[in-house]
């Protein structure tokens, strides 16, 4: 049986651990990586997943503001440790974190990722059409999710950090 509960700060390193371990050393270069910058994980969408006291699996969501004023959330990343691909672990993630984020009453959430994979939660690139990244990225893989009907109607432009780090 597996535990889900929120994000330590003291598991920081332990998560970067297992995305290291999960998506290899090139995982910072990617475009999604630039939104993430300067600026802080939502602390109340940011989820570890337990087997037995054992880190499994996180997931984090990031702040970012379409065309500089309208708030989204960036999913990702999403890791599961390796050798426990297929055990469900990442769908258990998923859908709590998505659950949360409906409930703290975000709208749209967007990400870079897996289409055939995400599409079981009803991501779609319909939803993303419009909008830029900021550096490259395969556009099939570039999907979005409403929270709430017709969050994305009418939303277009540059996808930016909504958020910037104190300093």
């Amino acid at each position: 049986m597996f535990q889900i509960a929120l994000e330590r700060p003291e598991e920081a390193a332990a998560v970067e651990s297992l995305l290291d371990r999960a998506f290899g050393p090139g995982r910072l270069a990617k475009t999604s990586y630039r939104l993430r910058e300067g600026v802080f994980p939502l602390v109340e969408l940011c989820f570890t997943l337990r087997v037995d006291g054992t880190l499994r699996g996180a997931i984090r969501y990031w702040p970012v503001s379409i065309a500089a004023r309208i708030p989204a959330l960036l999913l990702g990343p999403l890791a599961v440790a390796p050798e426990d691909k297929g055990k469900g672990y990442g769908v258990a993630l998923m859908r709590h974190s998505l659950a949360e984020a409906a409930r703290l009453r975000h709208e749209r959430v967007i990400l870079v990722g897996d289409p055939e994979y995400y599409a079981r939660f009803g991501f779609e690139r319909r939803f993303t059409e419009r909008l830029e990244l900021p550096g490259p990225v395969e556009p099939h893989r570039f999907l979005g999710l409403e929270l709430s009907p017709g969050a994305f109607h009418g939303v277009a432009g540059p996808v930016g950090p909504a958020r910037r780090k104190a300093a």
